[in-house]
This record gives C-alpha cells, sequence and structure tokens, in this order.
C-alpha cells in the first residue's frame, strides 16, 4: 500500500544526497530506519581503511576544519 507524504524541497534535497543508485525511497527509508548504531558502524570499519600518507591526511582535514571557522 503506497503513501503520500509532504517534505520541504530542502529535506527532499537531502534525502535524495542519500540515496543509492537504483534505491527508491522507500528502501532508502527502511534503510535510514533501522537504527545502526553510528559507532557500532566505526567499530565494523575499523582495520579496513589503510592510511598511506596519515600526516599529510591529518594536515587536510585540520586545513578544512580552519577553512569552515568564522
Amino acid at each position: 500500500m503506497a503513501k503520500t507524504i509532504t517534505i520541504r524541497d530542502d529535506v527532499y534535497n537531502r534525502l535524495l544526497s542519500l540515496k543509492r543508485e537504483g534505491e527508491s525511497f522507500s528502501e532508502l527509508f527502511e534503510r535510514l530506519s533501522d537504527g545502526a548504531d553510528p559507532l557500532e558502524t566505526l567499530r565494523g570499519l575499523r582495520g579496513c581503511v589503510e592510511f598511506r600518507d596519515k600526516e599529510a591526511m591529518l594536515s587536510e582535514i585540520n586545513g578544512k576544519r580552519e577553512e569552515r571557522r568564522p
């Protein structure tokens, strides 16, 4: 059974940016509402990434943070 919902344009655009290729909005809402704990997600990814130049990466991150600060 289908339902019609109304959302603001800015919310629609945010959801659209989260939607995966070939994923319906129903599938997106289902994925987002599954309630995965962000800390558990990070723990599951631990050790999956290899940094080639950790210092350069940290320097870039810190530079971007400084650009955002007023």
